[in-house]
């Protein structure tokens, strides 16, 4: 019995839920039958007239001007792709010469940089200004170190590392 009691009682319960919605489109249709919608016709599309960028040829604002070093035709340029030695990371005031060493007839300079000692021979590279060795004597590293003027070009400069003589220790107390 239970179980025909049931499928009535679900039909009745939608009977009764389908006059509502009967009521709900009628009302519906009524309101938006006086309804006219109010759009503006979208504005005509205009023609973009193109302007040439006449700026192309001036220095980029954006760009870092020293950055890098410029590759200007000149005879004193210094090698951007050569591979940067380890004491060129160093200022040459905080590099110290405390010695010389030679091996085979050639003199090697020993340079101590942050309390490290670096063997260096001519040739190598000193300092931040893309000093080369030049000559080593007994008290002193000569380069050729290139620098840069104020309006970009690059000029040649000599500069010398001197052999910083040690204070004799006194007796320990």
């Amino acid at each position: 019995m239970r179980l025909t009691v049931l499928p009535l009682a679900a039909a009745l319960l939608l009977c009764g839920c389908s006059d509502q919605q009967d009521d709900l489109r009628k009302w519906m249709e009524e309101a938006s039958r006086d309804l006219k919608p109010n759009l503006k016709p979208l504005p005509p599309i205009q023609q973009v007239v193109p302007v040439s960028y006449q700026g192309a040829a001036l220095i980029d604002p954006f760009k870092p001007a020293k950055l890098e070093p410029d590759k200007k035709s000149g005879l004193f340029v210094p090698d951007a792709n050569r591979r940067r030695e380890p004491l060129e990371s160093y200022p040459l005031e905080s590099l110290k010469m405390v010695g010389v060493l030679i091996k085979r007839g050639q003199s090697h300079a020993i340079v101590a940089a942050d309390k490290t000692l670096h063997q260096v021979k001519v040739g190598n590279y000193l300092g931040q200004n893309y000093g080369q060795i030049t000559a080593i004597t007994e008290t002193e590293v000569t380069l050729k170190e290139l620098v840069e003027d104020s309006g970009g070009e690059w000029a040649e400069r000599i500069s010398t590392l001197q052999l910083q003589e040690q204070a004799p220790q006194e007796g320990k107390k």
